[in-house]
């Protein structure tokens, strides 16, 4: 049976929301988790918000992977009802600009790009961006600041920001940001301090201010359907995405996610807090062994005085350039870096990007696949044998 809550009695709501609200919510939680409820008892899911933000049929967005996030994958997501995103990473101007016409020449639907402010050619990305008349400008690498949320909504476009913490994301959205993108530690790449579930509780009050999207870990449906009803827009996935047929990622690669586990997309190890190392999720193979060996040589030829300590700080930090690439394209599988989150544990087999949106929504709506179910729990079965 549904515990029906209409006569709950609420002496206070937390602040940021009205008892009505609250109860509101507090229902959509029973009718997600309790077991008795069936498709049709539900609350209709909320894609509505997300979806009209993006213009896509979904609020699932993917998740903007260097060198793998190219205009034949966002145009497939696209496609699919999904919001994909176009990864600017290290490109040229040029070339990011040639990728914006490719995905257009694929879809007629919205899509994203993402930028980095670190990346050298961020301004001139942004700029091709802009001149190009993409609907929604994603800028990571930290906040972006007011010039560069005016410039682009200037040009029309929508801006969103990335927020690993509650103080991130309110500044993101006093400099005006649109929306934002609540990304926890689980995701892959670099990433957080928090959890997503902490990070996400920490934003609750920001929900009804501007549309928050919700990244990190989320591999099945059931939880875009859990955080859509804690008010979320919307979800952004991206390692769930890296082994679909439209996915340029080498073959090799392919196959070490698949056979991956979830405890096997580790942080990258920092020995020594004086020589910081930024916190990237990847694979476990021989290069994160090496990093480690490397940064402890580094480390005590440093203490001996035979290197300085700007020295040995870049040679730790430049351990990983060109890694990535090796991985996604090369198929480099044990010295390149295999970024991912910890949803790597439910990418299973490779599949096309129109049948993994259709089994992640299947799953959100109530009804998930059975076949999809026991692929999971065999490859955790295939996982456990072997360890």
């Amino acid at each position: 049976m549904l515990y029906d809550l209409r006569g709950l009695k609420l002496r206070a709501a937390p602040a940021g929301f009205s008892a009505r609200e609250l109860k509101s919510r507090l229902s959509s939680l029973v009718g997600a988790y309790w077991p008795s409820a069936s498709a049709a008892d539900l609350p209709h899911l909320p894609w509505r918000r997300g979806a009209d933000f993006l213009g896509s049929r979904y609020a699932i967005m993917g998740g903007a992977m260097t060198w793998v996030s190219d205009s034949r994958l966002v145009a497939a997501l696209s496609n699919a009802g999904a919001f994909g995103v176009l990864a600017g990473g290290a490109q040229t101007a040029e070339d990011l600009d040639r990728e914006i016409a490719a995905t257009r020449a694929l879809t007629d639907r919205p899509f994203g790009v993402n930028v980095i402010t670190f990346a050298p050619h961020f301004a001139a990305q942004l700029e091709s961006c802009l001149d190009r008349r993409v609907s929604h400008v994603i800028i990571g690498g930290g906040v972006p600041t007011v010039e560069q949320i005016a410039r682009a909504r200037q040009a029309g476009a929508k801006v969103m920001a990335f927020a690993a913490s509650f103080a991130m994301a309110s500044r993101a959205l006093r400099n005006g940001a649109d929306a934002l993108i609540a990304e926890g530690r689980e995701a892959g790449g670099h990433v957080g301090p928090l959890s997503t579930s902490v990070l996400v509780q920490e934003l609750l009050s920001l929900f009804d201010r501007a549309p928050v999207f919700v990244a990190g870990g989320i591999g099945r449906g059931e939880l875009i359907a859990h955080y859509l009803r804690l008010g979320a827009a919307g979800c952004q996935l991206g390692t769930r995405f890296v082994c679909a047929h439209e996915s340029r990622v080498h073959p090799r690669a392919k196959a070490a996610y698949v056979n991956a586990a979830g405890r096997g997309a580790v942080l990258s190890m920092q020995l020594d807090p004086e020589f910081r190392v930024i916190p990237v999720r990847a694979l476990a193979n021989r290069a994160s062994r090496e990093f480690a060996a490397l940064q402890r040589d580094t480390i005590e030829r440093c203490r001996r005085g035979e290197l300085r300590k700007t020295e040995t700080q870049a040679l730790i930090e430049n351990f990983w350039a060109g890694r990535l690439k090796r991985a996604v394209l090369d198929g480099d599988v044990e010295f390149g870096s295999m970024m991912a989150g910890q949803s790597v544990e439910f990418v299973q087999r490779e599949q096309s990007v129109a049948e993994i949106v259709a089994e992640l929504v299947a799953q959100a709506e109530g009804s998930p696949t059975a076949s999809g179910a026991a692929k999971t729990d065999a490859k955790r079965v295939s996982q456990e044998a072997a360890a």
